[in-house]
């Protein structure tokens, strides 16, 4: 029989490449894991890994068998959340949240799981939902507050399901007393964007693209609360999103983009665990807090 915890060694092996990416997502020594998977391939009587260079990579029978793994790895989540549900007990959950949701969505859903589940611990870590999205895959995390830009879609992961929160206006942003009423006005302003590579950047780059410039791109940063500061104080201009002001009077004057486009925001979960009581009723509490939010939004 395989065991269990050697083969979560060769899956996260799988998915993150390198000894010492798994040994940082586990908190083990890279010494720890090469003995367990040197025991892996015992049990397994092939050999698992191969010499890549300096590093290893899986051989045929190794991705084979990492391939099953992350199959029994997703019965063995099906079978706690059902033993789960028969007892009246939560485990933790642990939540990776992208940064305009920490600002947006993750006081309220705390207050609702508060009146809700008060006995349910929740650990949360802010994460670029590309990251977030691969480390429920991973299973680093059990769920994932993401989004997805019109016309630009994330990569779907077998065995994640997604749910979604709701449709999320981007506008444009400048500072109170600005006359720019249109985004081609804007052609000659110092703006504020995320890091290139990010799909909220080329989102963006494209919206000025489309309207005939090239945005001058002075301000590079991926905390959107510095964007709204920046924009605020007339530095700079921007794209941003309404959760970002959720319940909150905007610092910033915001004008309709061209379409009024809209991202969708989204949860997602491992299907192995989307069961599970603790999973359900965070998402729940998501949705609530979303929900709120909107129509605060739509209030103001």
């Amino acid at each position: 029989m395989f065991d269990l915890r050697r083969l979560r060694l060769l899956h996260e092996l799988s998915m993150r490449g390198t000894l010492a990416a798994v040994a940082e997502a586990l908190s083990y020594s890279p010494s720890t894991i090469s003995q367990q998977l040197a025991l892996l391939e015992r049990e397994a009587g092939v050999p698992l890994l191969e010499p890549d260079g300096r590093r290893l990579r899986l051989t045929a029978q190794g991705a084979a068998l990492a391939a099953h793994a992350a199959r029994m790895l997703d019965a063995d989540e099906a079978a706690r959340a059902e033993l789960e549900r028969l007892r009246p007990s939560l485990a933790p959950v642990r939540v990776a949240v992208m940064q305009s949701a920490a600002h947006g969505l993750l006081p309220r859903a705390l207050d609702a799981l508060a009146e809700s589940e008060p006995q349910l611990r929740i650990e949360v870590a802010e994460l670029a939902p590309e990251e977030g999205l691969f480390e429920v895959a991973a299973r680093g995390f059990d769920l994932a507050v993401a989004e997805q830009y019109p016309g630009h879609t994330r990569e779907h992961r077998d065995g994640i399901e997604r749910s979604l929160l709701g449709r999320d206006a981007i506008r444009l942003a400048a500072a109170h007393g600005d006359p720019a009423l249109r985004l081609e006005d804007l052609r000659d302003r110092a703006w504020v964007m995320e890091p290139v590579g990010t799909a909220a950047r080329q989102w963006a780059t494209q919206q000025c693209r489309a309207a005939g410039f090239e945005p001058d791109v002075r301000f590079e940063m991926a905390d959107l609360t510095a964007h709204v500061r920046l924009v605020a104080s007339g530095h700079a201009v921007g794209m941003i999103p309404d959760l970002v002001f959720a319940g909150d009077t905007p610092p910033v004057r915001l004008v309709d983009l061209p379409g009024e486009p809209r991202r969708e925001v989204f949860t997602a979960v491992r299907r192995g665990t989307a069961d599970r009581l603790g999973v359900r009723a965070v998402r729940r509490a998501l949705q609530v807090a979303y929900d709120r939010g909107g129509r605060e939004t739509d209030q103001r």
